[in-house]
């Protein structure tokens, strides 16, 4: 077991991570860590691209009015307002760096700004349909060349060190993390003087997710074990298009599709959404998810599809290359056919709760992109305000976190202990971790999934609760794996979600509780915050 010193721990290799270490590189040393290889995360997977006031047709104003409508009365206004405002100067940063947006074929001058649901403008910057991608792969060219940031790969943290867990007095801080080597099956031991949450989202928790295999909620995890305040977390939003095949994996059909004027029908060719919403297909996606669940709840169907074959094929291949050949392999030609979606979880708009500078509850801890809840989103992310959320909460932390660095740890912060594993084996029962896994992503797919009830929430904290005790006895049991680090951090995602959404007695947003189907500002328009074990009162938002 090694131990390792750096100024700035940023654990997570998505576009968030890789920006506030780039930016924290001027002045110090960055050490990043990544449970894969640094090009996988939920970064990679957006399509769509980042939401920006780029054109003289477009406004701050009507960029901050689509955001707090979309967050249904829990957006936090100067959030949103200071996020906007900074967009286009995070956007330029970019572009210095050398990501290339797609740009109009009549002008090259001007960018080919897309639309997506919720927005009154096309405001979308884009690089073609994997803007994610793109933006990610310039940033790790850029990070490999920067000999002040070491990259480990295939490390994935397990809990943070904290001043109170080291038995220290004064204010809980944390002062690094402990991290396996997933090739040599060893602990690292990391002291840092700043600690950044990286780790994006929790989509895994549940059965069907547009995320990738690594998003299990480590970040909201081990800040809640830390003692850090988390918010909002019963807001999950499912993306209302995954495309419906038995081999495409997890496979998003982008909301740009729609924001191009595809339309969402059932499987009789009914437009259904537009008598649902004065946006149609276009509507916020809390609205269309909720509504595709209905109707398919409503008719017995296994899926609706998405119809974009009114517009020409040239046009299809060009503006989404990515989608048309990946349709293509499950044999749907998108510009001939319907394709047939459902909703799957996407996003969390709750996370752990930080301040403008994406500074935690915790002394030293920083959070920025997915694993935060900054107060931009509310009760509902607008589409393609995450990656703009990313850019400019890297941005703040990382100037915000420089006096840290320029002082050295307290006196009393001098060693930390290495891992104890105690007496702990190697396991020949792996059948239950993978059992555990499977039965949590079941019942929060059906009981804690777009909509909900007291009876079916009730029913997931009584299995939680006993699985819980099971994963917590198997832990301290057995050696340390990455699927056991993996199952216990859904376990407590899976919880935190349950209680949350038992704790709002209102439908608002992403939260739908057949039982408290009406909004109710009087009593709820405030968030939900939990620390220490209990709920305290959150901040009133309806002014």
């Amino acid at each position: 077991m090694s131990t390792k010193e750096t100024d700035y721990l940023v654990i997570g290799s998505g576009i968030a991570g890789l920006m506030f270490a780039l930016k924290a590189s001027v002045h110090a040393k960055v050490m990043i860590l990544t449970k894969r290889e640094m090009t996988e995360s939920n970064s990679n997977y957006a399509q769509g691209g980042i939401a920006s006031v780029m054109s003289d047709t477009d406004s701050f104003d009507e960029h901050i009015r689509d955001t707090l409508s979309a967050g249904a009365g829990l957006c936090h206004r100067d959030i949103v307002e200071n996020t906007i405002r900074q967009g286009p100067e995070r956007i330029r940063e970019l572009i210095n760096y050398g990501v290339q947006f797609t740009t109009r074929e009549e002008n090259r001058n001007e960018f080919d700004l897309g639309k997506e649901g919720g927005h009154s403008h096309r405001r979308i910057m884009h690089a073609g349909d994997i803007t994610g991608k793109e933006v990610k792969k310039v940033l790790i060219d850029v990070v490999k060349q920067n000999t002040n940031i070491e990259v480990y790969e295939n490390h994935i943290a397990i809990d943070l060190i904290t001043t109170k867990k080291l038995g220290l007095s004064g204010s809980n801080m944390v002062v690094g993390a402990y991290a396996l080597n997933n090739a040599t099956n060893d602990v690292l031991t990391i002291k840092s003087k700043v600690t950044v949450l990286a780790t994006g989202g929790a989509g895994k928790v549940y059965l069907y997710t547009t995320n990738p295999d690594i998003a299990t909620g480590d970040g909201i995890a081990m800040a809640y074990r830390a003692g850090a305040m988390i918010k909002n977390l019963e807001f999950v939003q499912f993306h209302p298009t995954c495309l419906f095949h038995p081999k495409a994996k997890s496979f998003l059909i982008s909301e740009a599709v729609r924001g191009e004027g595809a339309i969402l029908r059932l499987k009789d060719g009914t437009d259904f959404m537009k008598k649902y919403h004065h946006m149609g297909s276009l509507a916020p996606r809390d609205v269309v998810a909720q509504t595709i669940d209905f109707e398919l709840k409503k008719r017995g169907d296994d899926c609706v599809f998405l119809d974009i074959t009114h517009k020409p094929k040239s046009f299809i291949q060009q503006r989404f290359p990515n989608i048309y050949n990946k349709c293509l392999q499950y044999g749907i030609d998108m510009s001939s056919d319907l394709m047939p979606v459902v909703p799957a979880a996407h996003y969390f708009c709750g996370g752990v709760a930080s301040d403008w500078n994406g500074l935690t509850s915790l002394e030293r801890l920083y959070v920025c992109g997915e694993v935060s809840c900054t107060g931009l989103h509310g009760a509902n992310r607008l589409a393609s305000n995450s990656l703009l959320e990313a850019l400019v909460f890297a941005h703040n932390a990382s100037e915000s976190s420089q006096h840290y660095v320029a002082n050295d740890y307290p006196a009393d912060v001098q060693s930390i202990p290495a891992w104890d594993k105690r007496k702990a084996v190697d396991s020949d029962e792996n059948v239950v971790v993978s059992n555990n896994w499977d039965e949590i992503r079941r019942f929060m797919w059906n009981y804690v999934g777009i909509v909900r009830s007291n009876k079916r929430l009730e029913r997931a904290k009584h299995r939680i609760e006993l699985l819980q005790k099971e994963i917590h006895e198997y832990y301290w049991d057995f050696v340390v794996t990455n699927d056991l680090i993996e199952l216990r951090n859904i376990a407590t995602v899976a919880e935190l979600i349950i209680r949350f959404a038992l704790h709002r007695k209102e439908s608002r947003g992403l939260h739908y509780n057949l039982d408290y189907p009406e909004r109710n500002n009087e009593l709820w328009c405030k968030d939900t915050v939990y620390e220490n074990k209990s709920f305290i009162e959150g901040e009133a938002l309806c002014k």
